[in-house]
């Protein structure tokens, strides 16, 4: 199956380094039984689109949630999460690494489209990667810091996500992978 798991360019460096990661709670995205019947039409591609997206969002909560907070400091705010990240070599980018897996574990309970990994993502199951582009960074940064906002309802926010998610994420090969990081 095809699956869709969210990332960011530090996660994505460990799987070049390592040959392997293991996403957050193996959580990634796919077209499932489920996302299939959430719409009323749609093929494979515009389906797998979906899935794409939603994997694309949970990225950025991935990126707000690289930076240490300092409880200390009351906490910081998402922006200087993203900076952290940033200085420690990550750009403030939305990550998706679109592999096959099977068998995967259907997650409804979570949403129409989550599925769970049986086990850490190899490299020689990365099919492409998605990676936002330099001119995205702006809006990713912004929408970083709106999303919490935004899963609560906030309409602003809303908006400010939408921003992020007007910008196309690039494909890449997965031997494209190195050099797109050695050019970050």
């Amino acid at each position: 199956m095809r699956v869709f798991v969210p990332a960011t360019t530090t996660m994505l460096r460990a799987l070049i380094d390592d040959g392997e990661f293991s996403p957050i709670s193996r959580t990634a995205f796919a077209v499932t039984p489920t996302l299939r019947e959430a719409y009323s039409s749609g093929d494979d591609d515009e389906l797998a689109d979906v899935a794409l997206r939603e994997a694309a969002r949970a990225s950025l909560r991935l990126l707000g949630g690289e930076g240490e907070v300092d409880e200390t400091d009351g906490g910081a705010d998402a922006d200087a999460d993203v900076d952290a990240a940033a200085a420690a070599g990550s750009a403030p980018r939305r990550v998706v690494i679109a592999a096959d897996v099977d068998p995967v574990t259907l997650r409804p309970d979570l949403d129409d489209a989550v599925v769970r990994l049986p086990q850490p993502l190899s490299l020689r199951q990365v099919a492409s990667v998605h990676v936002d582009l330099a001119e995205a960074e702006p809006a990713v940064r912004a929408a970083v810091e709106a999303i919490d906002a935004a899963d609560l309802g906030d309409v602003d926010a809303e908006f400010v996500l939408g921003d992020a998610e007007d910008h196309e994420l690039a494909w890449y090969a997965p031997q494209e992978i190195p050099f797109l990081l050695d050019l970050m």
